[in-house]
């Protein structure tokens, strides 16, 4: 699409997103363009909690399903909106409220810890939330001696493992991105940019966390780049993330790792479906009561962790 029709989309959005009394959130892995309208940019937790201090009535959450339900979870006064309903997460479908319930009665006594890529419907059924941010200090804070299940996705739960030296029953769960990075890829990219830092992200395999420069959540990775005087970095996470780093980083080289590390799903909101989401109020995303309080005191565990 020409520039100047994003342009006139993107102001068609601004004006509507003021009559309506909405806040625009954006992941870092959506289109730049999409990023670039957004009034918070960041990882999906981080927004959901900036959405809930404000004083919006509508939220309109560029991202994928899980997301939109955390917002909903933590401002269920507000409309939340996912502008493109089918933007959905692979990884969280890959563990479900009834399977989940199934393994807990096998270990009654284990606490069983959800990545925040899950369902509201799953984090129902757990003790506590991590981020990729905060997994290592969330499970390092549980009580020594308990089994701990983990779900779902066993390359963060390995990460998380390596850090505390816990044990933990994993999950044969996996981000589809991140996993279809493998170590032919990431060397083949270090010996075309020896002086490169790499930045991974935990999502992807244990052997490629292996070869890291510094292991990091999306925000994580952007933290380290703006405070590091190194001038060229290895990104291992989604190809959307590059538009932050150049923003945030000027006068800096960034590299993929690999062209593979594309998200359909983070792809598929456009400026026309914001647009749209905001003309028609739909695609609306609620959570049962039942589910969301059950959901919200397992996200309340992980924000008490100090």
């Amino acid at each position: 699409m020409a520039n100047v029709d994003l342009k006139q989309l993107a102001g068609e959005i601004i004006k509507l997103k003021k009559e309506r009394n909405a806040v625009i959130l954006s992941h870092v892995y959506q289109r730049p363009e999409v990023q670039e309208i957004a009034d918070f940019v960041g990882d999906s937790l981080e927004l959901s909690r900036k959405a809930a201090g404000t004083d919006a009535d509508v939220i309109v959450f560029c991202g994928v399903h899980f997301m939109a339900e955390s917002a909903a979870i933590l401002s269920p006064q507000k409309t939340v909106l996912l502008p493109e309903e089918d933007a959905g997460c692979p990884m969280a479908d890959m563990v479900t409220a009834e399977a989940l319930r199934a393994r807990k009665a096998e270990v009654p006594d284990a606490v069983v810890v959800c990545y925040v890529n899950t369902s509201a419907e799953v984090k129902a059924e757990c003790d506590i939330a991590c981020t990729s941010a905060n997994a290592v200090k969330v499970v390092a804070s549980l009580p020594p001696g308990r089994p701990i299940i983990f779900v779902p996705d066993k390359n963060l739960g390995r990460y998380i493992i390596s850090q505390t030296g816990r044990e933990m029953m994993l999950w044969e769960g996996y981000c589809n991105t991140h996993h279809r990075l493998t170590l032919d890829d990431v060397k083949k990219v270090k010996s075309e940019h020896p002086d490169a830092l790499l930045l991974v992200h935990p999502e992807c395999r244990p052997e490629v966390v292996a070869l890291a420069d510094h292991v990091a959540s999306t925000t994580g990775m952007l933290r380290f780049a703006r405070e590091c005087p190194a001038k060229e970095y290895i990104v291992a996470t989604e190809k959307g993330i590059l538009h932050q780093f150049k923003k945030q980083c000027p006068g800096k080289m960034f590299y993929p790792a690999s062209d593979k590390l594309v998200c359909p799903n983070m792809k598929a909101t456009t400026l026309e479906k914001v647009l749209r989401s905001l003309q028609t109020m739909e695609p609306r995303i609620t959570v049962p009561g039942d589910i969301r309080e059950r959901a919200l005191q397992c996200l309340e565990r992980m924000l008490a962790v100090q």
